[in-house]
């Protein structure tokens, strides 16, 4: 085919058409949820059942677990700011700033706005699913799961029980640590973790399935890449719009808002303020930490 057959084929009335019929039609909506995390379901009344084994660190010198702090709450204009905190990394955070004000202005109200927009804690670790009667197809396979503080104080009451009659136990040794026995009650509206308990000691398996187990993990230390996290300036300007509707340097507002509904939070999946576990005690000491320095 000669140029000039190619090009006038190429530019066919119907070509054109067909081109911008596809890039007119709407986008299909990024998707945030990690196929990778296991979350836990529960019934009508709110009950849940699993039994999850922790895994161990696949790199040495690191810990089976990592912890991020986040920030998740709407703002009077009816927006969202949903971002990880700055601090997970030893950074400073306009929003933990901006609440630490809040809280030292001596008004309740501002106490109480510091504490619906407080840094909430959330830890990750790799987890071989033993039991899942809700989705069965889960068992057998290897999730990252998250959790709250509640959660981790159970792995660490194992690691250092306090009575002399408790042996201690490394949950995430796959040879001589125990399956947990995830226990899931609503209690005031929310989800309760006090039933979940660690099983007696067992292996995964022999050796060939731990190896096989353990190299079906994935990292965690992608939680703390610099990817995962915006700027100072980046999360103030957001911080601006979520709870004024002005921004003090970036775009006009009005261009804030129409991207609100592409707005893309900095980690792949949803909070739900159910599995989110505050740490009032440590979130409030941070906020007077920044008044002081």
């Amino acid at each position: 085919m000669s140029n000039i057959s190619a090009l006038r084929k190429n530019n066919a009335l119907d070509k054109l058409l067909a081109q911008v019929a596809k890039e007119e039609a709407p986008a299909d909506k990024a998707s945030y949820v990690d196929d990778r995390l296991w979350k836990p379901q529960v019934d009508k009344s709110g009950n849940g059942y699993a039994v999850l084994r922790f895994l161990p660190a696949t790199d040495e010198g690191q810990l089976p677990w990592v912890r991020v702090w986040n920030h998740a709450f709407q703002g009077p204009t009816g927006m969202w700011f949903i971002e990880n905190c700055l601090t997970t990394v030893n950074g400073k955070c306009p929003c933990c700033e901006h609440n630490s004000g809040l809280w030292n202005s001596g008004i309740e109200s501002d106490k109480e706005i510091a504490r619906k927009q407080k840094r909430k804690l959330q830890y990750y670790s790799n987890v071989l699913v033993v039991s899942d009667s809700a989705n069965p197809q889960n068992e057998g396979k290897v999730f990252l799961y998250k959790y709250g503080k509640k959660i981790f104080d159970k792995i660490m009451e194992a690691m250092q029980p306090e009575f002399e009659d408790e042996s201690p136990i490394n949950p995430f040794d796959a040879w001589d640590g125990a399956n947990f026995k995830l226990k899931i009650r609503k209690v005031d509206g929310y989800w309760n973790y006090d039933k979940s308990e660690f099983d007696k000691t067992s292996k995964i398996g022999d050796d060939d399935r731990i190896e096989s187990v353990i190299g079906k993990s994935h990292s965690l230390s992608e939680f703390l890449s610099e990817s995962n996290f915006k700027s100072y300036d980046e999360l103030r300007k957001r911080l601006d719009a979520v709870l004024t509707g002005t921004q003090t340097a970036g775009k006009p507002i009005a261009e804030v808002l129409d991207d609100e509904e592409d707005y893309k939070p900095s980690y792949k999946s949803s909070p739900s303020k159910m599995d989110i576990d505050d740490d009032e005690d440590s979130a409030m000491s941070y906020f007077e930490k920044l008044a002081n320095e």
